[in-house]
């Protein structure tokens, strides 16, 4: 589902990039810390927390090599202030008490174990360090990928269970806030969980439908499970669904939900 870096830069890696540095812009952090990026993929958030931060060192972690060799070519002339190695959010390959802050973007609600994951993450970090997190809010937040699926279950019912909001709708700011609260050496009182938006603004119909033909995701991967003649049927309902302008653009605000926290100690 995960795997080509370059058909998720053209379906969600324009619009990761913009929330990416959304998020690392309002993060409390100082230049010179040891970054460590959970899920990496592409590296648009590394690339953003690098540009926003000068940290002293950032470790970018993601199982799928695919989408690390993007996220290397696209570094590459960081030199040894960067690397980005193959890994499980699970078992992240870094001694305890390593990092000063650890983020994370688009990636826990596809784990296994998002409880695990950012135990792992605590773990890593070292005395108040800062651990940040973001997800897309698939409870009418993000448009881009709902109205797919909208279009895809009025078609066919029995896909509702592929539908983001069926499958991702708890990652709501409370789970979010418990998440957090609840990981080992978080200090409860230092949680705050706030909205990030963007705009996605698509040239005209096929700017936003071609990338769904790339099979990188739910509901690409989906699209392409269809024949011609169902996909076309998918393509027009989702004509008409859109907010197309007089000029044939498309504008869709996305929204995602920020949650941060300290962990119990000295400041980063």
């Amino acid at each position: 589902m995960w795997a080509n870096g370059d058909a998720y830069e053209r379906f969600m890696g324009r619009w990761s990039r913009r929330i990416a540095e959304r998020f690392a812009d309002g993060l409390d952090a100082s230049p010179g810390l040891r970054w460590l990026d959970v899920g990496c993929g592409t590296g648009a958030l590394s690339g953003a927390v690098l540009e926003r931060w000068a940290p002293a060192s950032l470790v970018g972690v993601d199982p799928a090599e695919g989408f690390l060799e993007v996220a290397r070519a696209r570094l590459a002339d960081l030199g040894d202030t960067v690397r980005f190695e193959r890994a499980d959010a699970a078992a992240l390959p870094l001694p305890d008490a390593s990092v000063d802050a650890v983020v994370s973007g688009l990636v826990l609600n596809f784990v296994d174990s998002p409880e695990r994951a950012v135990a792992e993450m605590t773990r890593v970090l070292a005395p108040g360090g800062l651990v940040a997190i973001y997800q897309w809010d698939f409870t009418g937040g993000m448009p881009l990928l709902e109205l797919f699926w909208d279009a895809a279950v009025a078609l066919d019912p029995a896909v509702a269970p592929l539908h983001e909001d069926a499958k991702f709708g708890h990652w709501t700011p409370a789970f979010l806030r418990a998440l957090l609260t609840g990981a080992p050496g978080v200090a409860a009182t230092s949680v705050v969980v706030e909205p990030i938006e963007v705009a996605a603004v698509f040239a005209d119909f096929d700017d936003y439908w071609t990338p769904f033909l790339g099979g990188q995701g739910p509901g690409p991967s989906y699209a392409m499970s269809l024949d011609d003649a169902r996909r076309s049927q998918l393509r027009e309902q989702l004509r008409g669904a859109l907010p197309v302008a007089a000029d044939g653009t498309i504008t869709l605000t996305l929204r995602a939900w920020k949650a941060v926290a300290r962990t119990v100690g000295g400041a980063a």
